[in-house]
């Protein structure tokens, strides 16, 4: 069984771009689609995060596809109504929903109660958090604990982005 797909929603993909690591998710096993959606989010952010987008998209490092297919688009509209998500939010879930791949998300919280809104029950979704994503990388020998660690730093002491951990081999 070949390696399975994870789309990403934008609050992940810009926790990369913020560190300038987006090689990180190129060597993860599994490739990273984000869609147009997402992709927007990111335009609006900051010019130099869109241009490490593009070059990431340039060097394969992710796969950026458009929400057209039928049943994601009425998927990307059910989960409009309870006006919790945006737009990059909703596509990313749908798409995960209809095509079986892992989101990338950190508000698991808000994506489990959209779902119970839209009447999707159960765990139709598995969840990976930047800090699970940073967890596998480590697993599989592509980045160090002290890597990770300087990482997590970075991100709280000039990224505003906060794990709840020490270090991440506390999550080993």
């Amino acid at each position: 069984m070949g390696p399975s797909k994870i789309v990403a929603d934008a609050s992940v993909i810009i926790n990369f771009l913020r560190i300038d690591r987006m090689d990180l998710l190129g060597a993860h096993p599994d490739p990273f689609i984000t869609t147009d959606h997402v992709a927007a989010e990111i335009a609006d952010s900051y010019p130099d995060q869109q241009a490490r987008y593009r070059a990431a998209l340039d060097v394969g490092h992710l796969i950026e596809q458009r929400v057209d297919d039928p049943v994601e688009v009425e998927l990307f509209l059910r989960l409009a109504r309870g006006q919790r998500l945006g737009a990059g939010e909703r596509s990313a879930m749908a798409v995960a929903l209809n095509r079986s791949y892992r989101l990338a998300i950190d508000d698991s919280r808000a994506i489990r109660r959209a779902l119970q809104e839209v009447g999707v029950t159960g765990n139709p979704i598995e969840i990976a958090r930047t800090q699970d994503i940073v967890v596998e990388l480590i697993r599989r020998g592509i980045l160090s604990v002290e890597g990770a660690d300087a990482i997590r730093v970075d991100w709280a002491n000039n990224h505003r982005f906060r794990l709840q951990i020490v270090s991440f081999d506390d999550l080993l």
